[in-house]
């Protein structure tokens, strides 16, 4: 018994397993389920399986100088149920993909131009800081769930390409989430969590919490 409750476990640990060969997502359809409704197989097409334009620079005039363009399964659809999805990440001179994680997924990532300082952090009660300065050609792993980040050390800008291991990985931005939630998260929690005082917290809830994601 303590066997096949282990197995079933594991076996959602991550995205659906696919029944067929593939399961073009309805992502028109107006059903919610657990991922995507799949569409009629007989009515798939080439173009349900490909995406264009990921070579074009990303505009990174933006606060944090970065541009995150994903490419999971609403840009594909063909993606659903797979368990895989990419993106590119543009970065201004000393731009900034703040820490954040992916509950859904773990992430590795290969530099094309530029150089990276990244890293992440592992879960209490350790909270060790894993970090390296990647150069084009270097690839990095992040662990699934855990918080990371990716600063361009150089003075030219830089690109990197990251696959995630879910077709939808998710996104949660740390700074985003605890200062920039609606509605606020009360100040009493917040300053007691970070140890400051109530102006801090209020400075920081006043703030735009930009999102670079597209």
């Amino acid at each position: 018994m303590a066997l096949l409750v282990l197995t079933s476990t594991l076996v959602y640990a991550s995205d659906p397993s696919p029944l067929q060969d593939f399961c073009v997502a309805a992502n028109d359809s107006t059903v919610f389920v657990n991922g995507k409704l799949c569409n009629d197989p007989e009515l798939a097409t080439a173009d349900d399986f490909f995406f264009s334009g990921l070579l074009m620079p990303r505009n990174t005039s933006n606060p944090l100088g970065s541009n995150v363009t994903a490419v999971n399964v609403v840009q594909i659809p063909g993606l659903n149920t797979l368990g895989i999805s990419l993106a590119r990440i543009d970065y201004a001179p000393y731009g900034l993909n703040p820490p954040h994680t992916h509950p859904r997924a773990t992430e590795i990532l290969v530099v094309l131009e530029g150089s990276l300082y990244v890293g992440f952090v592992t879960s209490n009660p350790d909270n060790r800081l894993f970090t390296k300065v990647l150069y084009p050609g270097d690839v990095f792993v992040f662990p699934v769930g855990l918080i990371h980040f990716q600063f361009n050390v150089g003075k030219t800008n830089a690109v990197a390409i990251a696959a995630l291991s879910s077709q939808n990985p998710g996104v949660i931005t740390i700074a985003n989430a605890v200062f920039g939630s609606n509605p606020k998260i009360s100040t009493d929690v917040l300053t007691k969590a970070f140890q400051v005082d109530k102006k801090m917290v209020d400075y920081l809830q006043a703030q735009f919490w930009w999102n670079n994601n597209n």
